[in-house]
């Protein structure tokens, strides 16, 4: 069993109250042997029949081979967006968004990630969760492998990143310790020539289930520009309420394995099926989902290639 932060001494106080809530929730799937929305027979029938079947399936068709090496190709994509409340001093300010890395899950990964991002400078690098592969068991395979991506990233003002819900608390802790910023329900101010915006970051809203957005944004000033981390795209009502002006996060996978004309086969998201990839807007907040750059359940991908993104923000 993967071993909890609580039972680290090493643990600060601060990181020990942002992660509460987690462990608890922790604990709960530990004595109950499923989580909220994946029953009890869940794992039995994802790891005993799903991945094995799927897996034979494609290579009796010859794709297995194909989606593997599709899966160790991510891509770069650049995207300009515009906001009228953008400060002024953040105009052509740069972020490097990444998510659903799965580092674990497929060999050469982290390999493929540090390639494709050499060469490119941002300001500031953004992690959405879901760094190991499975939803349970240890994590030591995650740490080498996130160490060379991490060693790979050239961002001005540091890497802020938050917990998707194949995590525990314990990587919250580890990444801390590489010199990652984790935001569990709270937020964090970027200056830049006297002026800011803020990360606003929650915890996994798809599985824990212990995400705050009002705890998160208790510390950020009115009128603030604001950008939310959210694992999923589900808390797009509640974001938009809350004056956010871009959302950002992944969790779908942007179906991972998508067939000509049908798309993805699974959305693995409540929301709108125009949120479940790609840019989306609600109301007066843009958002962007990603479809990851790593794998989950099956280490494939078809016509769905990674991604790590690059947003240059513009006052419009």
């Amino acid at each position: 069993m993967t071993k909890s932060v609580a039972d680290d001494s090493r643990l600060d106080g601060s990181l020990a109250e942002r992660l509460l809530a987690r462990l608890k929730v922790e604990d709960l799937f530990t004595r109950r042997g499923h989580t909220h929305r994946h029953g009890p027979m869940h794992r039995v029938i994802d790891q005993k029949v799903v991945r094995p079947g799927v897996t034979l399936l494609l290579r009796c068709l010859g794709l297995f081979e194909r989606g593997r090496r599709n899966a160790l190709n991510p891509i770069v994509r650049e995207i300009t967006l515009s906001f009228r409340d953008l400060p002024k001093a953040f105009d052509g300010f740069r972020l490097l968004h990444m998510s659903d890395l799965h580092i674990d899950g497929v060999p050469g990964l982290p390999e493929a990630i540090v390639s494709v991002l050499r060469g490119v400078s941002v300001d500031l690098c953004l992690l959405t969760g879901d760094y190991r592969f499975d939803d349970r068991g240890p994590c030591e395979a995650v740490y080498p492998a996130m160490r060379k991506v991490l060693a790979g990233i050239n961002s001005r003002l540091g890497i802020y990143g938050i917990l998707g819900n194949h995590d525990v608390g314990e990587i919250a802790y580890r990444l801390e310790e590489m010199g990652v910023r984790m935001l569990v329900n709270e937020s964090a101010e970027i200056q830049q020539d006297s002026e800011s915006i803020w990360l606003v970051g929650i915890d996994d809203n798809f599985d824990y289930q212990c995400h705050d957005l009002a705890l998160a944004l208790k510390q950020v000033p009115a009128g603030a520009f604001k950008i939310l981390l959210a694992h999923a795209p589900e808390l797009f009502e509640d974001a938009n309420a809350s004056g956010i002006h871009l959302c950002l996060g992944g969790h779908t996978h942007g179906g991972q394995i998508r067939v000509p004309v049908l798309g993805a086969l699974k959305q693995n998201a409540r929301c709108p099926k125009s949120y479940a990839w790609g840019l989306w807007r609600h109301g007066q907040m843009q958002g962007y989902t990603s479809c990851g750059i790593g794998c989950s359940t099956i280490p494939v991908r078809y016509n769905c290639p990674g991604e790590a993104i690059i947003f240059e923000l513009r006052r419009a």
